[in-house]
């Protein structure tokens, strides 16, 4: 269980993130959902930042810090800060001698840099609570905030939190991250053993509802039986 505040700069250099990356946007493909028009937009209006423009945001977003996690620029135009993580993991996870955070959605605060991916901050997530499950088993969402409306879209491994958080504001109520599990449904996530051993407890598990149930009947079957062998006995009359 998180304190309320981690970095991970604090645990080891596994854990810190360095520049690999450009400030290059991938626009997305296809035309957004009903109802998350909105919350995509951003995908298209900000696909790529000048280091002036990424200057003046950076400013701007420290003016409004009101936690004193303020951004900072460096000189290649690479900027560090912080985001904040909801994990929100609705099953006990597997660890290695350390408890996993539960589902009452413990916060997580992250250090990381411009350049960093979700896949990267999902993987450092997971080694700082020492879960040994694989990371394509979990997705990093954002929730936003419009007109009284929530909408979560979960992030493609290639995006970066930090620029979503600049181009956000530091307002959580605004922008906010999520850790979670795949929903329901999302096979892709597993392995092949995995899928397979599933399909296992589930023929399993078929069986046995079925045996209950022919025994249920049968039970029922017997009673019956009993039922009418006493009520037509030689020399007793029907009443």
């Amino acid at each position: 269980m998180s304190s309320g505040y981690s970095s991970l700069e604090e645990d080891a250099e596994d854990f810190f993130f360095t520049a690999r990356t450009s400030f290059f946007r991938r626009a997305p493909q296809g035309k957004p959902r009903a109802g998350q028009q909105d919350v995509e937009k951003d995908k298209e209006t900000h696909n790529y930042l000048t280091k002036e423009e990424i200057k003046e945001k950076v400013h701007k977003y420290n003016l409004a810090v009101t936690d004193k996690l303020k951004m900072t620029l460096n000189s290649n135009g690479i900027y560090t800060g912080f985001i904040k993580v909801q994990m929100e993991l609705c099953k006990p996870s597997q660890t290695s001698g350390k408890l996993a955070p539960s589902s009452n959605g413990c916060m997580n605060t992250l250090h990381i840099s411009s350049t960093n991916t979700v896949g990267e901050v999902i993987e450092a997530l997971l080694k700082k609570f020492l879960v040994t499950e694989s990371p394509t088993k979990f997705a990093l969402y954002k929730r936003c905030h419009r007109e009284d409306q929530v909408y979560a879209c979960k992030l493609s491994d290639r995006e970066h939190p930090l620029f979503l958080r600049l181009v956000a504001g530091p307002r959580t109520d605004t922008l906010s991250f999520v850790l979670r599990e795949h929903e329901f449904g999302e096979w892709e996530a597993f392995s092949l053993p995995e899928l397979q051993n599933f399909l296992r407890i589930l023929d399993k598990e078929e069986d046995e509802q079925l045996q209950n149930l022919k025994e249920r009947y049968a039970a029922y079957r017997h009673k019956l039986e009993e039922a009418l062998s006493e009520a037509w006995k030689p020399g007793q009359r029907s009443i």
